[in-house]
């Protein structure tokens, strides 16, 4: 993303940009083994920083918000680390789904 374009959107704007991009960058490196090893990793950093946020002491979410993004990202992490690039295309499917529903739901609340 550009920093003009960027610079124009709210925090949540850019993080659902950043799970909606993860999502297609994802997709785009099925079954190429050296991109899809980038892919994970930038998906598993972006969850490792959603929980550190969803952990900390002054973040203002409801706690069943915190909780269900607390889980989820231990999925992405757990599925990321068991499977690395050997992972099969249903879970694949599925972190990419997560990004794309987290990403449509950050939206929703910015919309007028």
């Amino acid at each position: 993303m550009n920093a003009i374009a960027q610079d124009s959107l709210t925090v949540r704007q850019q993080d659902a940009y950043a799970l909606a991009e993860s999502a297609v960058v994802l997709e785009r490196a099925r079954g190429k083994a050296s991109l899809l090893a980038r892919a994970l990793e930038h998906n598993l950093e972006l969850w490792v920083a959603i929980r550190t946020l969803v952990t900390g002491t002054e973040n203002e979410l409801p706690a069943d918000i915190r909780q269900n993004l607390f889980r989820l990202s231990g999925f992405v992490v757990d599925a990321t680390w068991r499977d690395g690039v050997a992972i099969s295309d249903g879970r694949l499917d599925i972190l990419i789904a997560i990004n794309l529903h987290i990403a449509e739901g950050l939206l929703q609340n910015t919309r007028h």
